[in-house]
């Protein structure tokens, strides 16, 4: 008996490696040597690449290529239509495999839907990045990051609530209570 679950109509080929309670649903393709962790959810219509890593309560959220090179830490959330890439100057007629440049998602991060990540950036912990927006650059723990390209235009709280500094450079999330410090250029929680 599987430790996971999937749909009749996904594929997942030789090498996976499926954490316990993962749900995969409608024609979805895992391709293979990935790293899938426990509790994820792989909605319909994904293809997640040959070793791709995607940690713990990872969603991946319909219509998501989720391409090699992609690290996604636990409790990552993928939004629908969202798009990684994994080479910078692609040309259908030239073979680049063994150029794939790296993407990491940091624990706990959200990316919107329509979202595009250009490959080589690092998406901090907990950062949300909205709707379709164009990330060409790294985004910073806790950042909220909206347009194209796109731009930090406040801070986050690991529930995704922005924050609101006062005077002591101090701020609270009104959902968790927990305590967030604007440290110069950063949030750290306190």
């Amino acid at each position: 008996m599987e430790k996971y679950f999937a749909h009749e109509t996904a594929i997942i080929d030789d090498g996976c490696n499926i954490g316990k309670e993962t749900k995969i649903w409608h024609f979805s393709h895992i391709m293979a040597n990935c790293k899938i962790g426990d509790k994820c959810n792989i909605g319909q219509n994904v293809v997640i690449s040959p070793n791709v890593i995607l940690g713990n309560n990872v969603k991946v959220q319909n219509n998501v290529s989720v391409y090699s090179g992609v690290i996604c830490e636990d409790d990552v959330f993928l939004g629908p239509s969202m798009v990684f890439t994994n080479i910078l100057n692609p040309r259908s007629a030239i073979v680049r495999r063994d150029k794939y440049i790296k993407t990491l998602v940091r624990k706990g991060a959200s990316i919107g839907a329509n979202a595009t990540i250009v490959c080589g950036n690092e998406i901090g912990k907990y950062a949300l990045v909205g709707a379709g927006a164009v990330i060409t650059k790294p985004v910073k723990a806790y950042a909220l990051v909206v347009g194209n390209p796109a731009k930090q235009i406040g801070w986050v709280s690991e529930y995704g609530h922005k924050l609101n500094f006062e005077n002591d450079n101090i701020a609270t999330c009104p959902e968790s209570g927990m305590r967030y410090k604007f440290d110069g250029d950063n949030v750290v929680e306190i």
